[in-house]
């Protein structure tokens, strides 16, 4: 006789619903930051950790970012890796291409801005939009590869390699770019610059998604379920309350104090960035003839990058400029949508007409 299927626990019920609704919930959380921000505003603040001595303090926003990576990591499937070992073409122009993109997207962002009458010539955006790009792949490109069945080897691949790197590559790419911006803001980038070498992305971005990689590795099937079972509904509540905590930094005083050339600058030049991310990764995968599961792959890994991680940079080299994390906020949600639209057509993404 055939063992009757599993039915799932409360939890996982819970974790299934939330994720089929998570658009839904990314926008009602966009919406508290906008009318309700104050609770958000105060979590974005540092604060000290009560009766402990040496001044030790907390930060919501990387406590939170910490979280959604350690449950990232123990979501891969790391052993999956082993084909790449036969076809690791994808990988590598995954790898280059991630470097090549902002060298590339960025100057041309640049060159139109600093012409317009924006006091600082766009250097702002300019800034906020470096922080993303610099980041390493997002690990949630992961799911979406999975919805496209594309190859999933490759984007752990370039999940984990871009993650690894980082140290090396965010201190790289920020001071490749670092001479397109002016005043202030070419100091404030570059103190973000010491910021991930010094620590941020080995602790903040490494750190937590390699810890969730090593236990996944080493936990007994019956103990990763249970643990997966209680970490990923955390983790998807922990990433709805880093966006409204994020959101409510950007957000906050819009209604008292509106800025709408502001918003509408920061939603073009996310929206040219990502679109561009996301044709370089369809252009080279076409020129290196890669069948559709690779291509797919490579496509979603040059146009998702870690938008949750530059957003907790940002706050932390800029906490007097929140309106900066617009763009970031906007890229996040335009990354998602060029991601589905992947997922639907099995091609690397819809022409900017659309």
């Amino acid at each position: 006789m055939s063992t009757p299927p599993t039915r799932p626990s409360g939890t996982e019920r819970a974790t299934n619903w939330l994720r089929h609704r998570l658009g839904r919930a990314v926008v009602l959380a966009y919406a508290a930051a906008l009318f309700l921000p104050g609770p958000g505003v105060w979590l974005r603040h540092t604060h000290p950790l009560p009766l402990v001595p040496g001044g030790l303090s907390w930060s919501t926003s990387q406590i939170l970012l910490a979280l959604v990576l350690f449950s990232a990591g123990l979501q891969v499937p790391v052993r999956a890796l082993g084909a790449l070992l036969r076809r690791p073409l994808a990988l590598l122009a995954g790898l280059v291409l991630h470097l090549a993109i902002p060298l590339l997207a960025i100057p041309a962002v640049a060159f139109v801005l600093h012409r317009t009458s924006d006091t600082d010539g766009g250097s702002g955006l300019i800034t906020a939009m470096i922080l993303i790009v610099a980041m390493p792949v997002a690990a949630g490109a992961t799911v979406w590869t999975g919805k496209a069945e594309g190859d999933q080897s490759t984007m752990v691949g370039l999940v984990l390699a871009s993650t690894l790197l980082s140290p090396l590559t965010i201190p790289l790419v920020i001071r490749a770019l670092q001479p397109l911006l002016s005043g202030e803001y070419a100091t404030t980038l570059a103190r973000a610059g010491h910021t991930a070498q010094g620590g941020f992305a080995l602790v903040g971005v490494v750190g937590p998604c390699a810890a969730g990689i090593v236990l996944r590795l080493v936990l007994p099937a019956p103990w990763l379920k249970g643990g997966l079972g209680t970490v990923v509904p955390l983790a998807l509540t922990g990433s709805l309350l880093l966006t409204y905590v994020n959101a409510s930094g950007a957000l906050g005083t819009f209604l008292t104090h509106p800025r709408p050339l502001l918003l509408a600058a920061a939603l073009t030049v996310a929206t040219v960035v990502c679109l561009l991310s996301f044709a370089v990764g369809r252009g080279a995968a076409r020129l290196l003839g890669l069948d559709a599961p690779a291509a797919s792959s490579l496509t979603l890994a040059c146009g998702m990058n870690n938008s949750s991680a530059s957003a907790v940079l940002l706050t932390t080299t800029l906490p007097d400029k929140p309106h900066l994390l617009l763009p970031v906020l906007a890229y996040g949600l335009l990354q998602k949508t060029a991601a589905s639209r992947v997922v639907r057509r099995q091609v690397p993404l819809p022409s900017s007409g659309t």
